[in-house]
């Protein structure tokens, strides 16, 4: 008797719950991209990093600006500069270092030529680029010579650009 009203109800629940099996796996893959796109968000985050690669890292601001036609006119004198843009204001780099010393060693320069410098501290999570820093970094270190202090800058920056801002050129 059990199993006649367990196969009665199979049927009835069988046939009934087929029309709902479409929406369901539906419903299924709009939460599975809705769930890859709120994750895939924390990629480019510049806060808190769950990624084990993510470094500390020294920016060397140059200027703060509200129009990018200012910013550009005004850094012209630099031979080789990053920006972002945060909050509709534009903010200048002139150099990167994973190393405080270093980033003080680039803003002495740029201030012994008569430029005001603020070292920003920042997370970079692209291994790639915190790899080739740590070695340009090794270099910088052992410098002194301000043209060589310029163009390992020119560098760094250039692969910022490169790795983490995603004009890299093929």
């Amino acid at each position: 008797m059990t199993f006649f009203l367990f196969e009665k109800y199979y049927y009835f629940f069988g046939d009934y719950m087929k029309k709902y099996y479409g929406p369901v796996f539906f419903s299924l893959i709009i939460g599975v991209f809705m769930a890859y796109l709120v994750i895939s968000q924390y990629d480019s985050y510049d806060g808190l990093t769950v990624s084990g690669t993510a470094d500390r890292v020294y920016f060397i601001q140059s200027g703060v600006y509200s129009v990018k036609s200012n910013m550009e006119n005004d850094m012209n004198k630099f031979s080789s500069y990053i920006y972002s843009v945060e909050d509709n204001m534009y903010y200048s780099y002139v150099g990167i270092s994973s190393i405080k010393e270093n980033a003080e060693r680039v803003k002495k320069y740029y201030e012994k030529m008569g430029y005001d410098m603020v070292i920003k501290e920042k997370i970079v999570d692209n291994s790639k680029f915190i790899k080739i820093l740590k070695q340009y970094d090794i270099v910088l270190s052992d410098t002194s010579d301000d043209e060589s202090i310029k163009v390992i800058c020119a560098q760094i920056l250039s692969k910022y650009e490169e790795y983490v801002n995603g004009k890299r050129k093929n």
